[in-house]
């Protein structure tokens, strides 16, 4: 039997904060978890602002805010663990994206995991996705090998986060893709109509769907492409805000369009079988009204699991997926990500 306790940290591109959490992981024939503690960090307007506007930094001024995040996580490890008296065989960091253009064979993930290793005295892992697309792989998602290995009770893992993405498996080989935007575009709107966020749907629940504006949506070509494939902030700015910003459509209706599009293309991912179990995560997995959109339209066995799962489900697979790493095993598939082999991706930071 080998156990391991392991602090997963997350940045998601809707910037809600960084999530971190303290696993324990233990293998026995297969692998289990326990979440030991969790925490999301909310970032401040400082945190925001330049992590919103990394991407048109200069060379050196992206290089400075990528050691500076790098030492805020490693702060941020400090003072959660302040609170608990768990010991740690080494962090794992996904970062946070600024840049992903696997075609260009390009993604970066900033918070120097050096510094993270230095603040914290902690081994730690980073820069999970590298490697896959120097193999020619689209370096995402990583999380589906946390999926198979984690929790196999599912048919169907769909994640709603910046964007919704799912994970599979079909003839015992394991397959996954981005759909579509999800609340990094839900919130974008909100913001332009005075709110945060929308909670519970309820400011698109309000507006009318546009049919026109639906259908110039759906009809956006990424849909139509084979898997695998992902989507980044980039993919986001060209292509599918110029769509609403050309729309004479109203905010609010363009938001419960949105709602609606975003509810056709993940029901159009699922089974339409009762048969099927599909897990929901993610910050959508609270929007009642996005949830309630995609029962509607699909036969599957839709499951919300309890909130450390909700929120820190991606922490957690990052977490595993330092494991796989340390030990040298695969944790990065290229029947999900299109490299040319799997690989066992990140780069290790001895303390």
């Amino acid at each position: 039997m080998q156990s391991y306790q392991v602090i997963g940290v997350m940045s998601g591109t809707s910037l809600d904060g960084l999530d971190i959490v303290l696993c324990k992981f233990v293998f026995n024939n297969n692998w289990e978890f326990e979440i030991l503690e969790s925490e999301t960090i909310e970032y401040n307007a400082y945190w925001k602002e330049n992590l919103s506007k990394a991407q048109v930094l200069s060379g050196i001024d992206l290089l400075l805010l990528h050691k500076e995040y790098g030492r805020f996580i490693g702060q941020s490890i400090n003072q959660f663990m302040d609170n608990t008296n768990e010991t740690v065989d080494f962090v794992s960091s996904h970062g946070h994206t600024v840049f992903h253009q696997p075609a260009k064979k390009l993604t970066l993930q900033i918070g120097d995991g050096a510094e993270i290793a230095a603040v914290t005295g902690i081994t730690t892992i980073s820069d999970f996705r590298s490697l896959d697309v120097a193999l020619g792989g689209q370096g995402a998602p990583l999380v589906p090998v946390g999926d198979e290995l984690l929790f196999p009770e599912y048919d169907y893992c769909l994640n709603i986060g910046g964007f919704a993405n799912i994970s599979f498996s079909e003839n015992n080989t394991r397959l996954a893709y981005d759909i579509c935007p999800a609340n990094i575009i839900l919130n974008f709107l909100a913001q332009k109509l005075n709110h945060t966020f929308d909670k519970d749907g309820k400011l698109g629940q309000s507006g009318n769907v546009s049919q026109e504006l639906l259908k110039k949506l759906n009809s956006i070509n990424y849909y139509e492409h084979p898997y695998p494939k992902s989507l980044g902030k980039e993919w986001l700015d060209s292509t599918f805000i110029p769509v609403l910003a050309k729309s004479k459509v109203p905010l609010i209706d363009q938001l419960s369009t949105v709602y609606e599009h975003i509810a056709q293309q993940i029901s159009g991912a699922l089974p339409n079988e009762s048969k099927y179990k599909t897990l929901i995560t993610g910050g959508g997995a609270y929007n009642s009204y996005l949830v309630e959109l995609i029962t509607q339209k699909t036969k599957s066995e839709i499951i919300i699991p309890d909130k450390n799962i909700i929120e820190y489900k991606e922490a957690l697979i990052f977490a595993f997926l330092g494991i796989l790493r340390f030990k040298n095993q695969v944790n990065c598939l290229s029947s999900v990500t299109g490299a040319r082999k799997d690989s066992s991706s990140g780069l290790i930071h001895l303390s």
